[in-house]
């Protein structure tokens, strides 16, 4: 009976969570895009000054980094007219390149949804067509940068939607622009805004937003469980460890709602540090311990955010685990007494947002 009793309680919650809590609505099934870019095979069949190129399924970062350091620059540009999808999605190669392959595979989707991602004053560091999309972009100096933070967004974000002109601060790309003008560099207006140096000492601050993997779409099954989170996980390390192969500095990941998740995951495998989860439903970890990671852990939750709602459990998959801003849990609190709703942690004149500044700038200890 007392079996039976748990097993009651346990679907009485996987029901919760994927069925209507918080006004939550179900979501469609998503695959998960994983793997190495398209136009990988052509790749592996060609060759630079006579030399094998790396496997963007296996070559390290610093491995890719390295072979790129060791080509002149006629052999540089020869694989990015011939190769713009693997070169702009290969973490290690230079930065300038990367963003110029991601202009020409833009244009060369024809697709108007993704049009917008072509300016010449956009810094697109990651663009993969499959599926919905994916998409990481720069907001800044990221060559330069002395400090350099990553929105890590949850569901309902992809390559054409993360920034939507109705959510200037909600929305990734928004929440980036917020980030990096509240260091002090200054955001600007337009659709590339924030994409130069800025002034002050906020220019030396570089925000990606990147939206690197398959977020869920609504808030069903998918939000509920594991499985493309652990996909993003993977691909979310990969990302860090292709920024310290160019040089950047150990970035400070932001993690939003199922993004939170992602950064649970892939938390012992970055160089994160800085780790703070906003808005989580959990990380599928017990105890900030528990990420096994050098990076200080932080946490926020806002009073009106439903996700307060979602019961916080872990069984057979379904679920989050712990609530990253409870005392048991050990991370260190952001403040976030005036947030409105899910996704107003980096709205101006908030106290998230002046915390979250001063952590991607390195002035908390």
């Amino acid at each position: 009976m007392r079996r039976f009793g748990r097993t009651m309680v346990t679907a009485a919650l996987a029901v919760a969570l994927v069925g209507g809590t918080a006004g939550w609505a179900s979501g469609d099934s998503q695959a998960a895009v994983t793997g190495p870019p398209p136009g990988t095979a052509a790749w592996r069949a060609d060759t630079a000054s006579g030399r094998p190129l790396p496997d963007p399924a296996t070559a390290a970062p610093r491995e890719v980094a390295a072979f790129f350091a060791g080509l002149d620059d006629a052999a540089r540009r020869e694989l990015l007219r011939s190769h713009p999808l693997v070169v702009g999605n290969l973490e290690g190669a230079p930065l300038p390149l990367r963003y110029e392959a991601n202009r020409i595979a833009v244009v060369a989707t024809g697709e108007a949804r993704y049009a917008s991602l072509a300016a010449p004053d956009r810094r697109i560091l990651a663009f993969d067509p499959r599926g919905r999309g994916q998409v990481a972009e720069v907001f800044g100096d990221l060559e330069h940068a002395e400090h350099v933070s990553v929105i890590v967004p949850g569901s309902d974000n992809d390559a054409a939607t993360y920034d939507a002109p109705r959510k200037p601060h909600t929305g990734p790309a928004g929440m980036a622009r917020a980030l990096r003008e509240a260091t002090g560099a200054g955001a600007g207006t337009g659709a590339g805004a924030g994409a130069g140096a800025g002034t002050g000492t906020g220019g030396s601050t570089a925000v990606v937003a990147w939206i690197g993997y398959t977020t869920p779409v609504g808030v069903g099954l998918d939000a509920a469980d594991g499985r493309l989170a652990r996909a993003g996980a993977a691909r979310l390390a990969r990302f860090t460890a292709g920024l310290d192969a160019v040089g950047a500095p150990d970035p400070v990941l932001f993690c939003h709602s199922y993004g939170s998740v992602v950064c649970g995951l892939a938390a012992r495998h970055t160089d994160a540090a800085d780790l703070v989860a906003f808005g989580s439903p959990g990380m599928r970890a017990d105890t900030a311990a528990a990420l096994h990671t050098g990076a200080r852990v932080w946490a926020a939750r806002g009073p009106s955010d439903w996700i307060a709602d979602v019961p916080n459990v872990e069984f057979a998959g379904i679920g989050h685990g712990a609530d990253p801003t409870s005392a048991a849990f050990g991370a260190r609190r952001v403040p976030a007494a005036d947030v409105q709703g899910h996704t107003g942690y980096f709205m101006p004149g908030t106290q998230s947002l002046a915390a979250f500044a001063a952590i991607a700038k390195g002035e908390t200890r």
